[in-house]
């Protein structure tokens, strides 16, 4: 299974990874079974984006394969986070008016999310669907990716982020709406089940801890779905755990795809 995506052409590194992209630095990429895809959004939109952050034009689409089927509950975080719940991983922030590449529902029950964005202030001359409340602790041009895998048997939900405080723990769960200016425009913590008490079972995860250059990523897999249009933004809270000061959000399109 393939996913097609939008992607810079001589422009700046992978948001993530550092290398060079296979998406551009901000945008959503989607696959749904063995779909038929197209390539939709505003592409004049990102293309101007891009061009006054990165001076990149918008190039051709390039494959990349769909992950694995999720495997089993609780979370993994590569760099020594909180780790002690059992449904734990990391998330982030994507770029507003982002291009968008998507597989339309096929075969198998199966979809594939990725989203990509660069942090600025509400305001700013360029908007985003990545916002930093806190640029002490996610500062301007810090970077997020968040992918998505969903099949019959559960949800895997994970997060790379580049270029925050080093050497610092963060939390970071699911939200109900998208980001706005204000921090509490993206609601509560989504639930599997209402629930009067935070719960990382019941709830996404994805607490982690950067490493010596600010980069960090999590992982948190659970036996069940999004709700339909439930789940829309990451918050990156200031603290591990179930609460904690708002310092970044991040919109994503999770579950399934009522765009199409």
């Amino acid at each position: 299974m393939t996913a097609w995506m939008v992607r810079t052409g001589h422009g700046p590194a992978h948001p993530i990874s550092g290398g060079r992209p296979t998406a551009g630095p901000e945008g959503v990429t989607r696959s749904r079974g063995r779909g038929t895809s197209r390539v939709s959004g505003a592409l004049a939109g990102a293309a101007a984006l891009l061009t006054l952050a990165y001076g990149a034009g918008v190039g051709v689409a390039a494959q990349e394969p769909a992950p694995a089927a999720p495997g089993g509950h609780g979370a993994h975080d590569s760099h020594g986070g909180h780790g002690g719940h059992g449904g734990h991983g990391a998330h982030g922030a994507s770029a507003a008016d982002p291009s968008r590449a998507d597989d339309v529902a096929g075969a198998g029950g199966s979809s594939w999310m990725r989203a990509a964005g660069v942090f600025s202030p509400p305001g700013s001359f360029v908007p985003s669907d990545a916002l930093t409340y806190d640029t002490r602790l996610v500062p301007a041009g810090a970077r997020i990716e968040v992918t998505e895998f969903t099949d019959p048997s559960g949800t895997r939900v994970g997060t790379r982020l580049r270029g925050l405080t080093p050497g610092r723990a963060y939390g970071m769960h699911v939200h109900t709406s998208p980001c706005g200016a204000d921090p509490a425009a993206a609601g509560p913590h989504y639930q599997h089940r209402p629930s009067a008490t935070a719960d990382p079972v019941n709830e996404v995860w994805l607490d982690f801890r950067t490493d010596e250059d600010g980069d960090g990523r999590a992982e948190a897999v659970q036996d069940w779905n999004f709700r339909e249009g439930g789940a829309r933004s990451v918050i990156i809270h200031d603290r591990q755990g179930g609460a904690g000061e708002r310092a970044a959000c991040f919109t994503v399109p999770f579950g399934p795809d009522d765009r199409a």
